[in-house]
């Protein structure tokens, strides 16, 4: 086999995932983003509840000390009953009297209404507070794991770059450079597998020629069409077979002289 065969393969498993695990570090900021986000949702919804929960409360307080002076005002309209002389005056304070207490009645059911809405936003606020609590367990857990697989690609990421150096290091500088062109140009799969006959680069029958010369592996060969660098990668070339015809000794080479 070419020496420089293996080195290239390994070399470019080592890029292939060492581009990967770049990948997985530059997603690392949008997955910490999303383990956020329900936090985030559940924070904001709780913020809006409590606000509501906070204004429909100050509006019953606010309608209760409406009613509180209303209550006043009407009695003094009924205090001032004694005061009245004439049948007119009267009945056009009874009159006011009877419309003070219809607003009392608008006023109370304001407030009734007010209570319903304030205790069923106390409830929702409640559940909104456990989801919640919820959703910040399940964000640390998850920016726990996230940091510890950024951990872990960092890690491997050093080891693999310290391989790629003494995998570069087998090869000359001509070849190594014609490793990074085909890598730019063929979407960093520069060396390819050859089985049954097929470049799987680009996916298209070799001659037979050239598939026989790739399995040899004497030199390195390239695809006719993708001019990928080709490896055998189908069964293995058969061994030729041990004689099992005796071999004569030299003792015995004497005696036939």
């Amino acid at each position: 086999m070419n020496p420089y065969l293996q080195p290239l393969i390994q070399l470019q498993t080592l890029d292939l995932r060492i581009m990967e695990i770049k990948e997985q570090q530059r997603k690392a900021p949008a997955l910490i983003e999303a383990a956020e986000a329900p936090l985030r949702d559940a924070v904001r919804l709780l913020t809006e509840l409590t606000s509501a929960v906070e204004a429909q409360t100050k509006e019953r307080r606010d309608r209760e000390r409406d009613l509180e002076i209303h209550e006043s005002q009407t009695e003094k309209l009924r205090a001032r009953l004694s005061e009245l002389k004439t049948n007119k005056e009267y009945q056009a304070h009874l009159f006011e009297i009877e419309m003070a207490n219809k607003r009392k009645g608008e006023i109370e059911e304001q407030i009734l209404l007010l209570m319903e809405r304030v205790e069923k936003g106390q409830q929702e606020l409640r559940q909104a507070q456990a989801r919640k609590t919820e959703a910040e367990q399940r964000s640390t857990k998850e920016k726990a794991r996230l940091e510890a697989v950024s951990a872990g690609l960092v890690s491997e990421l050093a080891e693999l770059e310290q391989k790629r150096k003494a995998s570069v290091a087998l090869l000359d500088s001509k070849l190594l450079e014609r490793y990074k062109k085909l890598k730019a140009a063929r979407k960093d799969l520069a060396v390819a597998p050859l089985r049954g006959g097929i470049c799987f680069g680009c996916r298209l029958q070799l001659p037979p020629q050239l598939v026989a010369e790739v399995k040899r592996s004497d030199e390195l060969q390239s695809c006719t069409y993708c001019q990928r660098i080709l490896y055998w990668d189908g069964e293995p070339l058969p061994v030729p077979a041990a004689t099992t015809e005796p071999v004569e000794s030299p003792d015995d080479l004497k005696e036939t002289v």
